[in-house]
């Protein structure tokens, strides 16, 4: 399509000698004597290119400028001046003018500068394209969408925050810590986090108790702004709303997430349900199960699910510090309480005052510590190292192990008391090989964890490695699980996970057969209904994990009249 182009000049000449000039190029040229014809051409037509003169009648050059500003056109328009000065090219420059030259136009300059113009106006109309596309679908997705530069003012926010968080696009341009003083504002502080430290945070199943939607559940993302050269400039803040998912029955049929806990398993269930349980009971908590199974998103979801969740979550590693520096981690020191301590420093312990504490390996603290953590649940005061000084703290202390707490009391190397303060209530993770059924929902999982983190789109492991996975013992649980795929993710090179990106480890491994295929031998009906269990009724996915072809377990089905898991588990859930 050829280019349109305006001429703008009271001198006929000009008009003509620009005409033939441009349409010898091959643009298509229109023209106009003074400032109220070129007003009727410009409101008729589009134009990629306008020359205008500056000296009209009537009106100048410089009012035709300020009049298309006015109306948001996108052409760009160059001035032309029969007497040039620096004060009419600062204001025409000042205006958005694209260019100003002086008379007599040559031709080689009259085309240099038409061709600079058409090549500005493609690139600002294929931004604006894509602003427009970008409007359109930041607009429409349902959840909540805030950005914020550096400083926490928001740059922009889309419709559907109106409607989760009851912020309009009158927020633009003001500081977010000023706007959200009716919710309990976990989302700013994962938000700070994330300019903070500049790496993307999520907190799952979050109950925002605001003002407008009392009951809101919200899942929170937050990741850093980086420009095309990796410049840092804010932060994007999406809060889905997942209360729908609230209705308990509906939880203990379909909930395959609580927080960053992954399973559908009934163990599972039965987990989630005792941390909604003992979340705003506030009670020392002691996490146990075996190294990998997750205790650590287990106090999270405690604390993030009960009426401390806008309160201060503090992590110590008992087990990664030497008794001095764990009892000055925990309880902080004073200047001069030893050779290293040259200010006051406040321990974590302080920290999490009105929050919550997270002891972790707390099987390996020494004796002295145990002793001094004892007096700090039993009374809630401790004095910081050096000073003797009573300090009360109001924390809710959980603990976890993946020791067995019962044999080290026996051997003396744990405090039977302390257990018993620790233990009030505990909450023991099964390991993985106990809930074989939520291996294929981790898998899911962290294939979408390493796509985003690898930039890969790895859709699915191949059905020998859905065996194996199925049928190993995983002795490191879940985070030996997300170690192997993450090794498989560094060397595929594919659309799907086979064994031979596995570790060494899995391509030697020979029992491969799972429970259900060695059920087959003995009791196919029962061996079938636990593959349907294991694969949540997607019988492609039970026919792989039994060895057998698609057609052949439905034929199965229908010959034992089989009726399918998700029925069976609606009848008992009814």
């Amino acid at each position: 399509m050829k280019a349109k182009i305006l001429v703008i000049d009271d001198e006929e000449c000009i008009r003509f000698t620009f005409e033939k000039f441009l349409q010898y190029e091959g643009y298509e040229v229109f023209t106009a004597k003074d400032y109220n014809e070129a007003l009727a051409k410009v409101s008729e037509l589009h134009f990629d290119v306008i020359f205008a003169d500056i000296v009209l009648e009537g009106k100048t050059g410089i009012n035709f400028l300020r009049e298309v500003k006015k109306r948001n056109y996108s052409y760009p328009v160059v001035l032309i001046a029969g007497n040039p000065s620096i004060e009419t090219a600062a204001e025409a420059l000042r205006l958005g003018a694209f260019d100003y030259i002086p008379k007599p136009v040559r031709q080689e300059t009259l085309l240099q500068v038409t061709r600079k113009a058409l090549q500005y106006k493609t690139g600002m109309d294929e931004k604006e394209k894509s602003q427009l596309n970008l409007e359109a679908i930041f607009s429409s997705v349902r959840d909540a969408i805030i950005t914020v530069d550096k400083e926490l003012s928001v740059i922009e926010i889309n419709e559907a925050t109106k409607t989760i968080c009851n912020l309009t696009k009158d927020a633009i341009g003001k500081s977010i810590n000023s706007l959200s003083n009716f919710c309990n504002r976990q989302c700013l502080k994962t938000l700070e986090e994330t300019l903070h430290e500049k790496q993307p945070a999520e907190i799952y199943r979050l109950e925002c108790k605001h003002k407008f939607h009392p009951q809101q559940v919200v899942n929170i993302t937050t990741h850093p702004l980086l420009g095309n050269k990796g410049v840092f400039s804010g932060a994007v803040l999406i809060i889905r709303d997942e209360t729908h998912m609230e209705n308990p029955k509906h939880d203990r049929r379909e909930r395959q997430q609580f927080h960053n806990i992954i399973g559908k398993s009934e163990k599972m269930q039965t987990m989630y349900s005792l941390i909604e349980n003992l979340a705003d009971v506030q009670t020392t908590v002691l996490i146990t199960g075996e190294s990998g199974t997750g205790k650590e998103l287990v106090a999270e979801a405690l604390h993030y699910e009960g009426e401390r969740n806008s309160k201060p979550f503090v992590k110590v590693n008992c087990a990664a510090l030497s008794e001095s520096l764990l009892e000055s981690e925990l309880f902080g020191h004073v200047k001069g309480a030893f050779t290293d301590a040259i200010r006051n420093r406040a321990g974590r312990f302080q920290e999490a005052n009105s929050g919550t504490i997270f002891l972790d390996e707390i099987g390996d603290i020494s004796p002295r510590m145990q002793l001094q953590l004892l007096r700090v649940l039993q009374e809630r005061t401790f004095e910081s190292v050096g000073d003797s000084t009573p300090i009360r703290i109001d924390v809710r202390v959980v603990a976890a192990t993946n020791q067995n707490l019962k044999e080290r009391i026996r051997h003396g190397k744990f405090r039977e008391d302390l257990y018993y303060r620790l233990k009030v209530v505990e909450v023991n993770l099964p390991p993985l090989r106990d809930r074989r059924e939520d291996i294929p929902f981790l898998v899911n999982h962290f294939i979408n964890k390493f796509n985003k983190k690898f930039q890969k789109e790895i859709v699915a492991v191949s059905s020998d490695v859905q065996k194996i996975f199925m049928a190993y013992q995983w002795p490191g649980n879940v985070r030996e699980l997300e170690h192997t795929l993450e090794h498989a993710f560094i060397h595929c090179h594919q659309k799907t996970i086979t064994v031979n990106y596995l570790p060494t480890a899995f391509k030697g491994f020979v029992g491969t057969k799972t429970s259900c295929i060695e059920d087959m031998k003995v009791d196919e009906p029962r061996a079938i209904l636990q593959a349907l269990k294991i694969a949540s009724g997607n019988k492609a996915m039970a026919a792989r994990l039994l060895g057998i072809s698609r057609r052949t377990i439905y034929r199965k089905i229908r010959d034992y009249k089989i009726m399918s898991y998700r029925k069976r588990e609606d009848i008992m859930n009814d």
